[in-house]
């Protein structure tokens, strides 16, 4: 048997261990409490190990290089020759066909290399890895990430700072108006208040405004001021939104659309007809006629969140178009949307779908921008499921006329798949198993054609 004896050292924690290049020597590295960071350096032999593991847990101080102040000097241009030797080997290594598909490899090095020694930074050397591996013609082959120059420098406040934050919600600017009409509020599904653990709605919606007391604004509404001023004093009203994310903002609406929320003939109405004039954020043909700008204050939201909001609505628009146009061709229908196969969110997103609409007569799965992932053979194996066994109910599955079976949850009804041109990777795979397993139909445009990577 082996005994298993803990290092134990106060104050420090091992973050990291490998061998020398030669193979002579450990390297341990560790992590004080205090911040700091050592490299210990062992002989890679039994007295050595005895070394640390017997005499050296106390202080754990033998033998250890202090890197706190410890700094490397880097000549790009050499450690760009590196990267793309890298690079090359190691498509040369791993790629699937040993013979490059017939591609003279080391010749390719030997053309690309003139153009990394005449790199200057970062991402031209991206554009070079990328005309090299797309000598292969495999579209699964990537180059991300690295060491971009920012002018925010990475630092989240002036990030924050800068960001334009959205109301999430289609404007249109409006001369006639002299600010923003609304043209859309997007809405998502109802049914799922939170979804992959975040509630995403419309700053502008009646569902985000009625729990402060407040109107959603409708489509046809008009924004004629942010915090006090009139969005006619600049060119976007972006400018107006900026580091705004997650703050209160007041907006003046006009609401052409909704209705005021106060009787024109009120006395609140008219102070606050009274209030807009003089602050000019009204045009006195408007105040004539009886339209004044409302005080709306509203919660902004990041660029991404409503780029999720606006995807959330066209999945449930979707849905319910689908629905309404089986409907009215006396089928019953279920949809399902997978915007990538990864992870959680991505099974999560198809249990969603297909649970409560198994027992459809028709089932369309929209793989239309799918970002791929690897679940492909999880949903083939959901969908291969038939059913062997029936059972007659009065008082249970009344959508389907008292009918259940065996195997449960067996989709036995017609399957269509959609796909277009930004359809990728797992998502083709998935579409492919559809088609050659038999399980369905496929409609649509030819996918993108990642299907090879290394592998």
């Amino acid at each position: 048997t082996v005994e298993e004896l803990p290092v134990i050292a106060d104050g420090i924690e091992l973050a990291s261990g490998g061998l020398s290049t030669d193979g002579k020597y450990l390297i341990v590295t560790f992590v004080s409490r205090s911040g700091g960071s050592a490299i210990k350096i062992v002989p890679n032999n039994g007295a050595g190990v005895v070394e640390m593991l017997l005499h050296d847990t106390e202080e754990f101080s033998r033998n250890v290089m202090d890197t706190s102040n410890w700094s490397m000097s880097v000549w790009p241009s050499l450690e760009y020759r590196q990267m793309y030797a890298d690079a090359w080997r190691l498509l040369r290594d791993y790629f699937y066909d040993k013979d490059m598909t017939n591609i003279d490899w080391p010749e390719v090095f030997k053309r690309y290399l003139p153009l990394v020694r005449r790199c200057a930074k970062r991402e031209e050397l991206d554009d070079v890895l990328r005309l090299m591996a797309s000598e292969l013609s495999a579209l699964h082959v990537f180059v991300f990430g690295g060491e971009y120059g920012s002018p925010l420098h990475g630092d989240r406040r002036l990030e924050k700072a800068n960001q334009v934050a959205s109301l999430g919600a289609t404007l249109r600017k409006s001369i006639e108006w002299a600010g923003y009409e609304v043209t859309t509020v997007p809405e998502r599904d109802p049914d799922f208040g939170m979804m992959d653990d975040e509630a995403i709605y419309s700053p502008l919606s009646d569902r985000t405004l009625r729990m402060s007391g407040q109107r959603g604004l409708k489509v046809g509404d008009v924004i004629v001021g942010v915090n006090g001023e009139s969005v006619a004093n600049v060119p976007d009203l972006g400018m107006m939104l900026r580091g705004m994310v997650g703050r209160s903002v007041r907006l003046d609406v006009l609401r052409v659309a909704s209705g005021p929320s106060f009787p024109p003939t009120s006395t609140a109405a008219r102070k606050k007809r009274r209030a807009a004039v003089a602050g000019n954020s009204v045009k006195n043909g408007e105040e004539e006629e009886g339209i004044m700008p409302e005080p709306v204050i509203v919660v902004p939201v990041s660029p991404s969140d409503a780029a999720r909001l606006r995807y959330s609505a066209w999945e449930w628009k979707t849905r319910q178009s689908a629905r309404t146009l089986a409907a009215a061709a006396n089928f019953t229908v279920g949809y399902i949307h997978l915007r990538d196969m990864s992870g959680a969110s991505a099974e999560d997103a198809f249990v969603r779908g297909f649970y409560p609409d198994y027992d459809k007569q028709a089932l369309i799965v929209d793989v239309r921008h799918n970002h791929g992932g690897n679940i492909d053979s999880w949903l083939l194996d959901v969908l291969q499921r038939r059913s062997w066994m029936y059972w007659k109910s009065r008082t249970t599955n009344v959508t389907t006329g008292g009918l259940g079976w065996d195997e449960q949850f067996a989709f036995r009804g017609h399957l269509v798949v959609l796909m277009d041109e930004k359809t990728s990777s797992d998502g083709e795979g998935f579409s492919r198993g559809v088609s050659e397993l038999g399980l369905g139909k496929l409609v649509g445009m030819r996918t993108w054609g990642g299907g090879i990577w290394l592998s």
